[in-house]
């Protein structure tokens, strides 16, 4: 399994945390404050693409801070996760989208869509800023934003549990493999190793 976050040819599908933070600075220097939430949000809740672009002004939840997604790939079944996030990203949904007016019309922001485009703009719009950060490869993708939250999460929390929560996964064994990943807590212990 855990070959998922590696290509057949043994290259990185996920983001490292350098990468991210990257990712992050070079969204937050983009022209469209659209795009800089939406990059945002990828990358601070790990969430799908499609999960992301389903998200409505009533999902943001400003005093649990945090986000709350319809979970995709349940077979059938609704399911929801809440994922925490960071005031940074709260600010900056707010600023641009003005969610808490959308929270208090009528509808509470159910029909308040954050971001009108469909997947194929979206992911322009994610490459373009992987490109702008310098960042490029199999990794330089949306699903490598979320092998790169689900890999932090992993080595950040040790916990599958919460990991398993936080990506939606319907399955612990999905979830393992970004247990598995080469990080820096793995290169720590391996450098107690090598002394």
């Amino acid at each position: 399994m855990a070959n998922e976050l590696f290509t057949s040819d043994g290259k990185r599908k996920y983001l490292t945390a350098e990468e991210r933070e990257r990712f992050l600075a070079a969204a937050a220097e983009h022209h469209r404050g659209e795009v800089r939430t939406f990059c945002m949000v990828m990358a601070y809740t790990g969430c799908r693409i499609s999960e992301a672009l389903q998200l409505t002004a009533d999902r943001v939840d400003f005093s649990a801070r945090a986000i709350t997604f319809q979970t995709l790939k349940q077979r059938g079944q609704v399911r929801y996760r809440a994922i925490p996030v960071p005031d940074a990203l709260l600010d900056a949904l707010e600023l641009v989208h003005q969610v808490r007016k959308a929270q208090r019309s009528k509808k509470r922001g159910k029909d308040r869509l954050l971001w009108s485009w469909g997947r194929t703009q979206a992911t322009k719009h994610i490459w373009a800023v992987m490109a702008q950060a310098g960042i490029s490869g199999p990794h330089a993708t949306p699903k490598g934003l979320r092998h790169g939250f689900g890999v932090k999460a992993a080595a950040d929390t040790r916990n599958p549990r919460l990991v398993q929560k936080w990506l939606g996964h319907r399955h612990l064994e999905t979830t393992v493999i970004y247990m598995d990943a080469v990080g820096d807590e793995e290169r720590e212990l391996a450098a107690r190793m090598w002394q």
